[in-house]
């Protein structure tokens, strides 16, 4: 706002059914510019001329419940919930939940969520409920840490990178292991003993193993099934995991087939990019299947508290 003045922000504040962005997702209008997606398509087309026109206009808050239908030219077949809202200052209100669209009490939902965020620490999911505008102050990050910086790694960084919702570590035996420039949102860890910073990793961290040394990959497995992750794969072919498999039992490992070897699609070729591409998929769906688990059984853990 300092830099372009009244700006409009356009968020996606309720969704049923098949739409192309969550609940939460947000686009910022300014009249020579914007930042963000809620999607694209028509739907993002019209919502930020609606947005332009709210600039220059009067109305300082809009909702409207959109199907995206042939009429759209669009064949989701959901429908979104949009909330504009013309921002000349920092709204007022609390960081996590405020009235937008509403001028009466405070619905019972909201309080339930801002008791939990007071006495427990627990960020809500962004939602519109009854006229308020739920939001986190923050999103977590899930932990992948990337072990080797060669050529498969680099590639690997490069397509997780752009990606919502990782907090990345890239741990290699020493800083000349590493590009020049690090990409912003990933954290280079030079550890001359690499194995040794498994011990360092949160244990719902997900782990892929391609170091330049089959010996330091077997110790960085070996770590890791002391340590604890939510998952790890290891790049390799099917006989180079019977021998780790075998060596991994050896040392007291109940367990070693926790970690996925090979990893990646083979159909995709042999081409570092390629090899990430693959990988970058496998985990991507392994955190999104972790991460829905996990919310459930935290969901389920806040509905017998309360």
């Amino acid at each position: 706002m300092a830099e372009h003045g009244p700006v409009v922000r356009v968020v996606v504040a309720d969704t049923k059914g098949s739409v192309p962005r969550d609940v939460g997702a947000s686009i910022v209008v300014w009249a020579t510019g914007q930042s963000g997606t809620i999607g694209g398509g028509t739907l993002e087309f019209d919502a930020v001329d609606t947005a332009r026109r709210m600039i220059d206009g009067d109305t300082k808050t809009k909702t409207a419940s959109l199907a995206l239908g042939p009429d759209m030219g669009q064949c989701c077949g959901g429908r979104v919930r949009l909330l504009w809202e013309r921002l000349d200052a920092l709204p007022e209100g609390d960081i996590v939940a405020r009235p937008v669209t509403a001028s009466g009490e405070e619905p019972l939902a909201v309080k339930r969520l801002r008791a939990r965020v007071r006495d427990r620490g627990d960020m809500p999911s962004a939602a519109y409920i009854d006229g308020w505008l739920v939001e986190p102050v923050t999103t977590a990050r899930t932990p992948v840490w990337i072990w080797g910086a060669g050529h498969v790694g680099r590639a690997l960084v490069s397509a997780l990178t752009p990606l919502p919702g990782l907090a990345i570590t890239w741990v290699d035996t020493g800083p000349e292991r590493f590009p020049d420039e690090i990409p912003n949102g990933v954290t280079a860890l030079p550890a001359p003993e690499i194995a040794d910073a498994a011990r360092f990793a949160p244990r719902d961290a997900h782990h892929i193993v391609m170091t330049y040394s089959h010996a330091l990959d077997l110790a960085i497995c070996d770590g890791l099934l002391t340590r604890g992750f939510a998952s790890a794969g290891l790049i390799g072919s099917d006989t180079k995991w019977v021998r780790f498999r075998k060596r991994l039992t050896e040392a007291g490992h109940q367990n070693p087939a926790r970690i996925q070897c090979p990893i990646g699609d083979k159909r995709l070729g042999k081409h570092p990019a390629a090899i990430a591409l693959g990988v970058a998929h496998d985990i991507m769906g392994t955190v999104n299947a972790y991460t829905v688990e996990h919310e459930g059984n935290e969901n389920d853990r806040r509905l017998s508290v309360d």
